[in-house]
């Protein structure tokens, strides 16, 4: 299996107000905490460990990028 990093979610608005929802009244330790379970949670039905390798490379070299481009 391959990192699919095209567009693929059926609903991208509702999953974004979902997620925002999931954090909303939590302090910034509880959200970290519900971010890390849900990261587990995902991986765990992703499964294959050089994809998951392969998407934390990517998210890696993304937030170097970012932090770059505000420097």
């Amino acid at each position: 299996m391959t990192l699919n990093t095209a567009p693929n979610l059926a609903r991208p608005d509702d999953f974004y107000e979902a997620l925002i929802n999931m954090h909303r009244g939590l302090d910034d330790a509880a959200s970290q905490a519900v971010n890390a379970r849900l990261i587990l949670l995902l991986c765990n039905h992703i499964g294959g460990h050089e994809v998951l390798l392969e998407a934390m490379r990517l998210a890696r070299a993304s937030a170097a990028e970012a932090l770059a481009e505000a420097a």
